[in-house]
């Protein structure tokens, strides 16, 4: 059975996102380290970020297209 070789990865991020991370990830059953690599094997898969990092405001909504959104998630109102 071969033995997989791993590495240490340290970093520092301000200490109440991670208390506030570490209650979601504990109401999923996961640890920072799981919810860390299940990222890593994301990058990997899509050989990139598996979400847009962009420094362009995403495009405002029509009225129409905010009322079918509402609805198709909350139903009529």
């Amino acid at each position: 059975m071969a033995t997989e070789t791993t590495s240490l990865f340290r970093v520092r991020v301000p200490a109440e996102r991670l208390h506030k991370a570490e209650q979601i990830l504990d109401r999923l059953g996961m640890k920072p380290g799981d919810a860390f690599n299940m990222l890593l094997a994301q990058i990997e898969l899509r050989e990139g970020l598996p979400f847009e990092v962009t420094t362009r405001p995403p495009g405002l909504l029509s009225s129409e297209t905010q009322a079918a959104e509402w609805q198709e998630a909350f139903g009529a109102y």
